[in-house]
């Protein structure tokens, strides 16, 4: 099977011009922001492109590809306006995402904001379960990123997340997508005990969650709680432990996507790099 890879793309030209951006980097999946990263302006639905983009999707394959939240959500903030936004936000991206036959939502799970970790799990998978009362019918299932654990993040250990799907009621529609780097800043060694990490991930989370994985090196050291990507074999994960990940039997024919500090051509190298390591 071929690997799946794509970088993050720009839906500001459309969908279609995602398709011809992937053309030309030799890419066969995406991702792509719902709204602004920084912000909350979501660009106005083009109906004419989205049917264009899925049939020519269709014709290629229909592959999965992922669309990623905002930044700015954040549905465990210990301001009560704040969270009822994100919600808000998040209940209007996925009426979208399902208009475009979106396979997957990708968000972070959120800052704590000085509450701690328990009372934000709990409000996290409360707003989870309104998302789900209000879009029965959805057929987008919603990726819990794995986060670095700067600041007040939940979501940095496999335990948190755990919890947080514990306490979701229709588990079918949630999954967990793997950040290399987040993990890697967060204290998992996939560099030098990739093995453990993914035992790990199955006795507490459970592999049958892990859809999806961001494949980015890390600018910084193991455990350091940080959040900076490098471009693969730039960083402190390595080119030889980045071979091991998308070579594992468990993770290889998982979707790979790149947020590596990269333009088009970058990315065209660092797919192809990712194509010349595959066994």
């Amino acid at each position: 099977m071929d690997k799946i890879i794509g970088p993050h793309l720009s839906n500001s030209k459309g969908y279609m011009n995602i398709i011809n951006e992937m053309k030309k980097i030799n890419a066969n999946t995406f991702q792509f922001f719902t709204r602004n990263p920084r912000g909350t302006k979501a660009k106005e639905l083009n109906i004419e492109d989205i049917n264009n983009f899925k049939k020519e999707w269709k014709e290629l394959g229909g592959l999965d590809f992922v669309a990623h939240a905002p930044y700015t959500y954040n549905l465990c903030s210990s301001k009560k306006d704040l969270r009822e936004l994100a919600l808000r936000l998040m209940d209007d991206d996925i009426k979208r995402l399902n208009i475009l036959e979106c396979p997957y939502y990708n968000f972070h799970p959120g800052s704590h904001t000085g509450q701690g970790s328990v009372i934000a799990i709990n409000q996290i998978s409360e707003a989870i379960n309104i998302l789900f009362d209000k879009n029965i019918d959805s057929k987008t299932t919603l990726l819990i990123e794995t986060m670095a654990g700067k600041g007040t993040e939940v979501g940095k250990t496999f335990e948190e997340i755990s919890l947080i799907i514990d306490k979701i009621d229709n588990k079918n529609q949630i999954g967990v997508l793997i950040d290399t780097c987040h993990i890697f800043d967060g204290g998992y060694d996939i560099k030098d005990d990739l093995e453990k990490v993914i035992n790990d991930f199955d006795t507490i989370i459970n592999l049958k969650y892990l859809k999806a994985i961001h494949l980015n090196d890390s600018l910084n050291e193991l455990n350091s709680h940080k959040d900076r990507h490098a471009k693969l074999g730039e960083g402190n994960i390595g080119i030889q432990a980045i071979a091991k990940i998308i070579n594992h039997p468990i993770l290889k024919n998982l979707p790979l996507f790149l947020e590596t500090p990269n333009d088009l051509l970058g990315y065209k190298k660092e797919i192809q790099l990712i194509r010349d390591l595959s066994k």
